[in-house]
C-alpha cells in the first residue's frame, strides 16, 4: 500500500495521540491564565461587563472574517450584536443580513454552550454563514445549509495550471459518517474528566477542520466550533477573550501549522501546541485590556471630586483607554495642545493642575521632550 499522503488516509484516523508531557507546561499556563481572567472579570460591573463581552465577541467575528481575507462592516456586525445583548449602540443603525447571520452564529456557539451539537445545528450555522439575500454568494454557487458536493475538496495556491494543493479534504462518498463519528466524539467528549477541555477544544479545531464538510465557510465554523468547545470548558456563556485574533495575528503560522500536521501522523503534538500558544496569547490580551478597564474605574473613583475641564478629561479617557491612539510612552506638551485644541500655554496649565491633583506623573527626561502618563491608584486603595 502507497504511504499515506493525508491524516485522514492514516490506518487509525481519528484516533489522535499527542505527547503530554510536552504538552503539560504550557496547558498549565493556560488553566492559570484562565483562572485569573475570570477572578479579574468578577470585579468589573455588570455595565462593563456586557461592553466587554461584546468586545469580545466583535473582534472574534471580525478576525475570523478576516483570516479567509473578508473585510465586514464594523459598525453593522456590532450593532447587530448590540441589539441582541440588549446593549445601546451607536454605531451603525442599518444592519446588513449578512451581519445579522454572524450576530446570530457567534452568540448560538457561546451563550447556547450547553445544547447539543448535532448536524441539524451546523447546517443552521452554515446558514446564518451565508444568507441567501447575499447575490455574491449565490454567483459562487455555494450549497448553503447542506454538505459539499462530489467534487474533490481542494486547499490550493499558486498558478491556475500548476496548482500547489496544500490539502484535500475526505472524499464526499463517506463524509456523513465522517461527521457523524465527530459529532458523537464531540458530545461524549464533554464528560470525560481525563481530557483536558482546553485539549479537547484543540483537537476538534483541528478535526473538524480537516474534514472541510462544506463548499465554503469551514474556517470560520470550525472557529465558531472552538468558541463552543471553550465556552463548554469554563461552562460559561461570556466571553472576554477573542482567540480568532490571536489566529489572525499568526495566520501564516496557523496554516503552516495545519498543513505539516495534516499531512503527518496522527501525533498532533505540534499542532496542540501552536493552538495552546495561540490561546495563551489571547488569555494574556484580555487580561490587559480587563486591567485597563478595572484601572480607569480606579482613576475615576478616586478624582470624581477633582473639579476638570471637558479638555483634560478627554485627554486623560484617551491616555486611559491605550491602544493605539493612547500615547503609550505618555503625551507630550504639544501632544496635549493638538488633542485638547488648546493654545499652548492653556495646555502647560492644564498639565501642571493634573499633576498637582494626582491625575498625571512626569516621566523622566526634560525640557520640550518631558512626558506625562497616568498615575494610577493602586489596586485597593
Amino acid at each position: 500500500m502507497d504511504h499515506p499522503r493525508w491524516i485522514w488516509q492514516q490506518p487509525d484516523w481519528p484516533h489522535f495521540h499527542w505527547q503530554s508531557e510536552r504538552l503539560s507546561p504550557l496547558l498549565r499556563e493556560c488553566v492559570l491564565a484562565q483562572g485569573r481572567l475570570l477572578g479579574m472579570s468578577s470585579y468589573v460591573g455588570a455595565e462593563l461587563t456586557a461592553q466587554s463581552e461584546l468586545d469580545s465577541l466583535l473582534q472574534n467575528i471580525v478576525t475570523s472574517s478576516a483570516i479567509e481575507g473578508e473585510q465586514l462592516n464594523v459598525g453593522s456586525v456590532r450593532s447587530s450584536l448590540a441589539r441582541r445583548l440588549g446593549l445601546e449602540d451607536e454605531g451603525d443603525s442599518r444592519v446588513s443580513k449578512r451581519s445579522e447571520g454572524l450576530a446570530e452564529l457567534m452568540l448560538d456557539a457561546t451563550q447556547h454552550f450547553a445544547e447539543p451539537l448535532n448536524l441539524e445545528r451546523l447546517l443552521r450555522w452554515h446558514e446564518w454563514l451565508f444568507p441567501a439575500q447575499e447575490e455574491d454568494f449565490n454567483a459562487r454557487n455555494i450549497r448553503v445549509g447542506a454538505l459539499r458536493g462530489d467534487e474533490p475538496m481542494q486547499v490550493v495556491s499558486g498558478r491556475l495550471d500548476k496548482p500547489t494543493v496544500h490539502f484535500e479534504a475526505p472524499a464526499r462518498d463517506g463524509l456523513e459518517q465522517q461527521l457523524d463519528a465527530f459529532l458523537a466524539w464531540f458530545e461524549t467528549s464533554r464528560a470525560k474528566t481525563q481530557l483536558d477541555p482546553l485539549l479537547r477544544a484543540g483537537i476538534a479545531h483541528f478535526w473538524f477542520v480537516t474534514l472541510h464538510p462544506f463548499d465554503d465557510g469551514n474556517g470560520r465554523l470550525t472557529r465558531a466550533l472552538t468558541d463552543l468547545a471553550l465556552a463548554q470548558g469554563e461552562n460559561q456563556a461570556i466571553r472576554f477573550y477573542a482567540m480568532s485574533a490571536s489566529i489572525l495575528d499568526d495566520r501564516a503560522g496557523y496554516y503552516r501549522v495545519l498543513e505539516t500536521s495534516q499531512k503527518a501522523t496522527l501525533d498532533i503534538t505540534e499542532w496542540l501546541e501552536w493552538f495552546l500558544q495561540t490561546l495563551l496569547r489571547s488569555l494574556q490580551q484580555a487580561m490587559v485590556r480587563i486591567d485597563r478597564v478595572l484601572g480607569k474605574a480606579r482613576f475615576w473613583q478616586q478624582h470624581r471630586e477633582h473639579p476638570l475641564s471637558s479638555e483634560q478629561v478627554k485627554v486623560l479617557n484617551r491616555l486611559l483607554d491605550g491602544g493605539e491612539n493612547g500615547f503609550e510612552n505618555g503625551i507630550s506638551a504639544a501632544q496635549y495642545q493638538a488633542v485638547a485644541k488648546v493654545s499652548k500655554a492653556t495646555a502647560t496649565r492644564h498639565l501642571t493642575e493634573l499633576l498637582e491633583k494626582g491625575c498625571l506623573m512626569r516621566l523622566p527626561g526634560g525640557g520640550r521632550s518631558t512626558r506625562y502618563q497616568i498615575s494610577y491608584p493602586p489596586p485597593h486603595g
